[in-house]
């Protein structure tokens, strides 16, 4: 069964704000630091995509040296890492309703990386959703 696209990001921002309300709760119940926080959910989430993940082992050889590096880069060290350890810092010393929209920005920043950087087409329905993004996330969080 394929799922739509669209269906599958909207259980993405589905389970990360409601993974964030619980993982809050869980950085102030337990009095743990950011880092901890960040350690017991990745530690979790390597055991359960190590599962899920097993019959695509074998691709990994095949992918080539440039494939892995730009996902260790990418998705182990500034989006795993730097971007978890910032959001999990974010939410233990802020409210979620401040937290949250701005963190979510992450697909104008995609957005703009496939512009720069991904030869992605920039037209006036992309400039108008970047601006309306930018004109929510102030609106959400400024006092």
């Amino acid at each position: 069964m394929k799922l739509n696209p669209q269906l599958l990001a909207l259980m993405t921002a589905m389970a990360w704000g409601i993974g964030g309300y619980f993982e809050k709760k869980g950085l102030h119940l337990g009095n743990l630091s950011p880092q901890m926080g960040i350690t017991i959910r990745t530690a979790v989430a390597l055991v359960i995509l190590a599962i899920v993940s097993f019959p695509q082992w074998k691709t990994v050889p095949q992918a080539g040296s440039k494939a892995l590096l730009m996902m260790v880069i990418g998705g182990g060290v500034v989006a795993g890492a730097v971007g978890m350890l910032c959001f999990y810092a974010a939410i233990k010393g802020a409210p979620l309703g401040k937290v949250m929209p701005i963190a979510f920005t992450s697909p104008l920043f995609g957005a703009l990386m496939g512009i720069i950087f991904g030869a992605e087409p920039m037209n006036v329905k992309n400039l108008v959703g970047m601006g309306l993004t930018i004109a929510g996330i102030v609106l959400l969080t400024v006092e």
